[in-house]
């Protein structure tokens, strides 16, 4: 038996270092940690066969920006894939999108460079900006998806957005229920996503 095999083996049983770089709806605001997005994403992973070594990387309150000014440090030299969940502060807040746009394209592109592969989720505008507001808003993600050839999930809160029994009490934060749901919709975007890391 020659020593290759063993090596693709060990390689393939090699948890994937995943980032998720978010605000507080991946920060888990609210939640258990147990109960937070990436914690249940990695379980749903690993249920599927994917070992996950996963860093939860939200914090509450950051813009697309401020995801973007902590990237070097959030995201540690290894990591393998990152989700990026960033947008829904700088909607709520009626930033420029064309800022928003920026923060992500140099996100986008820097983690590139360093030959780390990503997944966007994208954000949609609340209505009380306009609907040219919201034109724009919405636009960024496929925009983004498309220019660099990386998948997007194009709803984070899809199922979950606006229904009082999945959402706290703020009606902004998703429940543990709301986040189950938010994992079983994701989930196939995101196994279709990590699943080529490992040659599957």
């Amino acid at each position: 038996m020659t020593a290759s095999p063993v090596f693709a083996g060990a390689d393939a049983a090699k948890p994937i270092k995943l980032v998720v770089l978010g605000d507080s709806l991946s920060a888990g605001l609210g939640l258990s940690a147990s109960d937070s997005f990436p914690a249940k994403l990695q379980k749903a992973l690993q249920a599927k066969g994917l070992l996950i070594d996963l860093t939860n990387a939200g914090v509450s309150g950051d813009t697309s920006s401020g995801g973007r000014d902590r990237l070097d440090w959030s995201v540690a030299d290894g990591t393998e894939a990152v989700i990026v969940e960033l947008g829904a502060n700088d909607a709520l807040r009626g930033i420029d999108p064309a800022v928003t746009r920026k923060a992500l394209t140099e996100i986008v592109t820097r983690l590139k460079a360093r030959g780390i592969a990503v997944m966007l989720c994208g954000m949609l505008a609340p209505p009380n900006y306009g609907s040219d507001y919201a034109v724009k808003f919405n636009a960024i993600y496929p925009d983004l998806a498309r220019e660099f050839g990386v998948p997007l999930y194009p709803f984070f809160l899809d199922g979950v957005a606006a229904d009082p029994k999945l959402n706290q009490a703020d009606g902004i934060h998703p429940t543990a229920a709301g986040v189950d749901i938010i994992v079983s919709r994701l989930l196939p975007t995101a196994e279709a996503f990590l699943r080529p890391l490992r040659g599957q």
